[in-house]
């Protein structure tokens, strides 16, 4: 009977783990993601990507640009450390929605678009907004659940929670009568 309860548990949810051991794996691929995406901004040209956004009408493209990398690249960071993730979150959503609005609700929902396949390999089409809305919900679920064991949150949280040590008053020379 032990072994069938031990499967029992290993599938259904949730697992017999620390609920907030969930986060970690949000947090590595939703960070390392955002980070990876500024970063292939960069490594391409800045330029490239302003002239893309200038192409596409965006207002103020050479700022948005460079914001745009500055929030990958810096929020991907926050949120892979687990540091400040819902202050993080904020422009990095902002980015998400200006890129699904822009750039992939075009193109629908499916992010993968298989068009032909030939000796050269699989060739795709433009992607939707699946993965944009797939990295909002991974920050919206971090917000919400928080960012999870080894995060600098954690650290912040444990040192604002620990009790304050009581100072002696006895011999101090301000608290003499």
């Amino acid at each position: 009977m032990t072994r069938s309860n031990n499967f029992f548990q290993l599938v259904i949810s949730p697992l017999p783990i620390a609920a907030n051991w969930y986060a970690i794996p949000i947090r590595l691929i939703v960070g390392y993601g955002f980070m990876e995406h500024g970063n292939a901004k960069l490594a391409r040209g800045p330029a490239d990507f302003i002239g893309a956004l200038h192409a596409i009408d965006v207002p103020l493209s050479f700022l948005a640009g460079w914001a745009t990398i500055a929030v990958e690249i810096i929020g991907g960071a926050m949120i892979l450390a687990g540091a400040l993730v819902p202050l993080a979150t904020i422009p990095m959503l902002f980015v998400l929605l200006v890129a699904i609005v822009t750039v992939h609700l075009p193109n629908g929902f499916s992010s993968i678009k298989l068009q032909s396949f030939d000796a050269t390999g699989a060739h795709f089409g433009q992607p939707g907004y699946e993965t944009d809305l797939l990295y909002a919900a991974g920050l919206i679920a971090l917000c919400i659940g928080g960012a999870g064991p080894w995060s600098i949150d954690q650290l912040l949280r444990r040192n604002r929670d620990k009790p304050a040590l009581a100072q002696p008053t006895q011999g101090h020379p301000e608290t003499r009568s």
